[in-house]
């Protein structure tokens, strides 16, 4: 009679053995499907960063045209744990004048916090740099609020540095209008 293959591991093995050994994450470029998607991801990121609800702006008619028209202005990935989201990373390309190449600039990610601690937004950084090696960027660039340190030392813990000498400056509404010429 053959042994059952259980009986011949012992009780040690099954210690040796990942806590989520069917559990894998998987990285995929979003489609027009997708919008539902990262507009919540979009609402949950804003929360999280505790800004107003009302300053969201985006719609889902907004992301389809600029994300998936004929000239798209930003690009997405969505990681899934599972099978099932678990977070996303929007980014597009900017160029740099002194090295004369294309970067990658991070504009959002976003992992679930109930997903944090396993591994998702490195993997999501990682596919991102994958992307920029592929595509000859010189890096990758992305901004942070300087009160979430556990970010800013997950970023750090993978060789990201701080541009201390650099400011971030934005024109928009009123004063947009007024620079361009155009009437309030």
């Amino acid at each position: 009679m053959p042994l059952c293959p259980l009986r011949s591991i012992s009780i040690y093995s099954f210690t040796k053995l990942p806590i989520y050994p069917l559990i894998m994450i998987s990285i995929r470029t979003t489609t027009i499907e997708d919008v539902p998607l990262i507009l919540d991801f979009i609402h949950r990121l804003a929360e999280y960063e505790r800004a107003k609800p009302h300053e969201v702006a985006a719609t889902e008619e907004d992301l389809k045209r600029d994300g998936f028209g004929t000239d798209p202005k930003f690009r997405c990935l969505i990681a899934e744990w599972n099978n099932v989201p678990a977070g996303f990373a929007l980014y597009f390309y900017n160029y740099s004048t002194w090295l004369s190449r294309p970067g990658l600039y991070l504009e959002d990610l976003f992992v679930l916090p109930e997903r944090r601690g396993k591994g998702i937004g490195k993997a999501l950084l990682r596919r991102l740099a994958q992307i920029a090696v592929g595509e000859n960027c010189y890096g990758m660039r992305w901004q942070v609020l300087d009160w979430n340190e556990p970010s800013i030392k997950f970023y750090e813990s993978l060789g990201a540095t701080m541009l201390k000498e650099w400011e971030t400056m934005r024109l928009m509404g009123p004063a947009l209008a007024t620079l361009a010429g155009e009437p309030e």
